[in-house]
This record gives C-alpha cells, structure tokens and sequence, in this order.
C-alpha cells in the first residue's frame, strides 16, 4: 500500500522534539519524582496523540494500536506505536529511548520507523526493500562464529514469575559469546540487531507496540526470528522471542529453552 513516508519520518522527528523539551528537564530528588513520574506520563501520552493525529490520515482504513491509548478501528490493517519506548531511561535522565512507529497488516509488519531523538538516528525498513539508517541501506556485516556474538535482552519486570527463568537464560548465555548488555529499550535492541551492532537477542514479555517496527527490520536484514518452541513469532500471541544472526541463532534458542522450560 502507498502512503507519505516522509510524512512519517517528519512526525517521528516532531514528537521526538517534544519529548527532549521535557528530558533533563527536572531535577530527580526524592522530593520531585511524584511530580517527574507525572510529567513522564503527560509525555507518554501526549507524544501518543501526536501519532495517532498524523498517522490516522495516511492510510484509509488503518486502526490504531498505541501503548496508552489501546486499540481502535481496523485489527487487520493498523499502525502499532510505541511514543515513548524506554520509559524509565527517560524517567532517570538516560538518553536511550525512542519512537517507534509500525504499520502491520493481517499481523505482518510491512513498514516500521525506530527513531532515537537524543542522538537523532533513524532507523526504517519497508517490506521487500531492506533496512535504512540515517537514510542509507544497510547491509549487516555477519560473524563467523557463535563466540564472536554479543547478546541483548530486557528483564522481565512485567512477569516477575519468569525472573528465575530469565537468570538461568542469561548464565548459559553469558559463557557462548562476548558477553549481554540490557538497554531498556527492546525497539532499539533489535533495530541495533538488524544493524549488526549485536548479534542476538532474547526477551520475555514483550508487547506489540515494542518489537512491530523492529521485527520487519530484523527480516529484512536476514536475522532469524521465532518465539521459544523455533516456530515462527507472531507479535500479537507469542511473548517470548529469539532472534540472531544464522551462525549463532541455534545456540542462543538452545540455551533460552534450557534456562526457561528446564
């Protein structure tokens, strides 16, 4: 389907400015983090409606699914929005947060925007056409060896049950490359993944406003992606997703099914 891109990447930039002009913007003492959490939540949902107001005309038909706001319209055909991933970086004064913007059809994304407004990097694909940076395809530079990988993974705040899992993942994750980072943001994660900066990720809980965008980059750079059994992942039913570069992709879902199911 045909829409305004430019559009898109000009009200991602937008929103992204609106957020910086509240970032930093507070000081964090015990005294004011009621008022700061407050603010953070007025951003969250301002940026939202930011979105939904200039994507909603863009494709006729197209529901919407944001994280504050829920769903409306078309389940089939509708743009999925994450306005403020990486809430609690933003909350402390950490610069790794981001927009991300995905319009999925029949539960396929098939055009995603992870924009960083901190640093200004944009991060897009379309389906079939591949994965931009900055506005410049990016072809990811693949290692020769599980070793050489470095993994990425959130902890899952939403599921403390799954903590015990979690931690046995990451211990026989820890010894099969370079090491694990944890960001606070899974958008940037895999956007970063589809890259090549990283080599694999894993995390448990996820929704999807945070991997739709994110999830169409990964394919088109040529990562696998499947849920925990190695079947395909789907965003709106499987919570649990694997993905890696092909050299390393077996060994990190061998472990993740060995710390989580035993």
């Amino acid at each position: 389907m045909e829409f305004n891109k430019d559009v898109v990447r000009e009200l991602v930039v937008k929103v992204g400015a609106f957020q910086l002009g509240y970032f930093r913007s507070m000081e964090r003492g015990s005294a004011e983090i009621k008022s700061l959490r407050e603010t953070v939540s007025f951003v969250d949902v301002e940026s939202e409606k930011m979105l939904m107001d200039g994507l909603m005309p863009l494709v006729e038909g197209a529901g919407f699914y944001g994280e504050e706001s829920g769903k409306t319209g078309s389940q089939e055909l509708m743009w999925v929005v994450d306005p403020l991933d990486g809430t609690t970086n933003f909350l402390s004064g950490l610069d790794h947060f981001c927009v991300s913007v995905a319009l999925v059809n029949d539960g396929q994304p098939v055009f995603g925007i992870v924009y960083k407004p901190f640093s200004g990097e944009m991060f897009e694909a379309s389906e079939g056409e591949g994965v931009t940076y900055n506005g410049e395809v990016k072809v990811p530079v693949m290692i020769s060896e599980a070793s050489e990988a470095l993994f990425v993974t959130g902890f899952p705040y939403r599921s403390p049950d799954r903590a015990e899992g979690f931690f046995k993942a990451a211990a026989k994750v820890l010894t099969l490359g370079r090491g694990i980072r944890r960001s606070g943001s899974a958008a940037l994660d895999v956007a970063q993944l589809s890259l090549g900066w990283v080599q694999g990720f894993w995390e448990t809980d996820l929704q999807p406003y945070d991997i739709a965008a994110g999830l169409l980059m990964l394919r088109e750079s040529g990562m696998v992606v499947t849920n925990e059994e190695g079947a395909a992942y789907d965003i709106f039913t499987d919570s649990l997703l694997v993905a890696a570069q092909p050299v390393v992709y077996q060994d990190l879902l061998e472990r993740v099914r060995e710390g989580y199911l035993g």
